[in-house]
């Protein structure tokens, strides 16, 4: 069972910056990959950024491509999301997500979820 915990989230202005922190409570090996999600008013949850705990390799919706950039520390197990000219259709609940065991038949993976945090942007 790994556990995640999110932090970071808050309200800022229009083109500022916020920074969200994830971490996890443990990982067997590095067979897995983080992502951050978020949910706005009225929408459906979308995938934002995530990154493989083996060789780093990242992937960005094309909303947050160039402003947000997602990176990770495997001793601590955490994930951090960069937020950078924010704007106020970033605005939603974030959540982190961890898919363990990547390389095992689908019904053996593991999918986690955080409890998520929320930005807010205000224009």
């Amino acid at each position: 069972q790994v556990q995640l915990v999110e932090s970071g989230g808050g309200l800022v202005q229009s083109g500022g910056s916020l920074r969200l922190s994830c971490a996890a409570s443990a990982f067997a090996s590095s067979d897995y990959a983080m992502s951050w999600y978020r949910q706005g008013p009225g929408k459906e949850r979308e995938l934002v950024a995530s990154i493989t705990g083996a060789g780093g390799f990242t992937n960005y919706a094309d909303s947050v491509k160039g402003r947000f950039t997602i990176s990770r520390d495997n001793a601590k197990n955490t994930v951090w999301l960069q937020m950078n000219s924010l704007k106020p259709e970033d605005t939603a609940v974030y959540y982190c997500n961890a898919r363990v065991g990547l390389s095992l038949p689908i019904p053996l993976r593991r999918n986690y979820w955080g409890r998520g945090t929320q930005v807010t942007v205000s224009s």
